[in-house]
């Protein structure tokens, strides 16, 4: 290696993968020098918190459980916070560093991508459509808790009404939190139910009437065409729908999915699909040079991205191993997840995609209080994917051990 070998594994990123891999590769070695290097104040918190905050009471601040100065000395890393990587050298083996005004060039052993993703940003017109917020990051959800904050009484005394532009994943979680923090919550989406790309359609059906019994009003089969100030005062703003349909709306969050990070990768020539492109042993085509978390396309997951907590964990393990000297193949287990609407928890191991199947009910569950269950059986007859709600829940480990990954 051309940048010498005391020159430090330095990861870039300050979320899950980052943090956890920087963990990881401690246990393992006490010694070796670890530079982290991170756009943001890099202090450490969950991300799934950030979309079941409001119905929590929990602001900015109490989302942080560990300041990022306490994670470096615990972790005895060099902490380089609010930096910026210009660009990487990957045959010098250094990176360009950009911090308080200055640049300056750092030197690596090993280099760990760990830049994560962002939100997709739907085209929207209107002379407000730049009030549409997007929450991925703490520093994201510090804007939005200020905007509602900020949120004038309404005379009538009926609660703010907030558009929820996205039906997935996250979508759906917000539109629960907000619910429940007593807004008055509406979700615009093109799919025709919720969780579309998830659940088999009975499950989705159970979730669309467990968030109308909040309040949430749906809008499926359209889109937000333009958002614009409101003329009539009623509300701060008004939203076009593709079909004509007008909204009003006091605040507008726009949910519809995050595509990775590639720009710094791809910058350093870097292989590139929709992640950055990396072998089982989450090392990309450039030599010492390695990325996981929400910016990864895993040859493991048959070249998936997986931007989810389990993953992120699996990934970190294996590549501490590697970093310290142990090559560590990464091989991800049967991973469900958790989807945070209280209004009806679900859990889902997603079949992957490619596969060919159908879902079936288990007979035994028919919704209602109880939710329900599904087996996604894959055309050799075998168990690929489930997705329980309710109270059948509780049968998630039953379940797991039942289904092949």
């Amino acid at each position: 290696m051309s940048a010498g070998s005391a020159a430090p594994v330095v990861l870039v990123g300050a979320g899950l993968a980052a943090w956890t891999t920087a963990r990881e590769l401690r246990k393992l070695d006490a010694s070796v020098p670890i530079v982290l290097v991170t756009r943001d104040s890099g202090d450490f918190y969950a991300k799934p918190t950030l979309s079941n905050a409001f119905g929590q009471k929990r602001s900015p601040e109490q989302l942080v459980t560990t300041p990022a100065a306490a994670m470096a000395a615990n972790l005895q890393i060099t902490l380089h916070t609010h930096a910026t990587v210009q660009s990487i050298d990957t045959q010098a083996h250094t990176l360009s560093l950009q911090q308080s005004g200055s640049v300056r060039t750092l030197a690596y052993s090993r280099l760990v991508l760990a830049t994560g993703a962002t939100p997709i940003r739907v085209p929207i017109a209107g002379d407000a459509a730049q009030v549409v917020q997007r929450v991925n990051h703490l520093d994201d959800f510090r804007r939005l808790y200020a905007d509602v904050a900020a949120l004038p009484k309404r005379a009538d005394g009926s609660p703010p009404a907030v558009l929820v532009v996205g039906a997935g994943l996250i979508g759906c979680e917000f539109a629960n939190d907000l619910s429940q923090a007593g807004f008055a919550v509406q979700v615009v989406d093109p799919a025709a139910r919720p969780l579309a790309a998830l659940l088999p359609e009975d499950a989705s059906t159970q979730l669309r009437q467990a968030l109308e019994g909040l309040g949430v009003v749906w809008h499926f089969g359209r889109s937000v065409q333009s958002l614009d100030a409101s003329a009539d005062g009623a509300h701060r703003y008004e939203a076009t729908l593709s079909d004509g349909t007008r909204l009003g709306a006091d605040l507008v969050l726009s949910a519809v999915g995050l595509r990775a990070d590639t720009a710094l990768a791809a910058s350093a020539g870097l292989a590139c699909q929709r992640g950055v492109l990396v072998d089982a042993h989450l090392q990309t085509n450039a030599p010492d040079v390695y990325a996981l978390g929400d910016c990864a396309q895993y040859s493991a997951a048959g070249g998936r991205t997986l931007p989810y907590v389990m993953p992120i964990m699996n990934a970190a393990r294996a590549l501490a191993a590697s970093l310290a000297g142990t090559p560590t193949a990464l091989v991800f287990p049967l991973m469900p997840v958790a989807v945070k609407t209280p209004a009806l928890p679900i859990t889902v191991a997603a079949p992957d995609p490619v596969l060919q199947g159908q879902w079936i009910q288990d007979p035994a569950t028919t919704g209602g209080h109880e939710g329900g269950a599904w087996r996604f059986i894959d055309a050799a007859g075998a168990q690929r994917g489930f997705v329980l709600t309710g109270k059948q829940t509780a049968k998630r480990m039953e379940w797991s051990k039942a289904t092949l990954p």
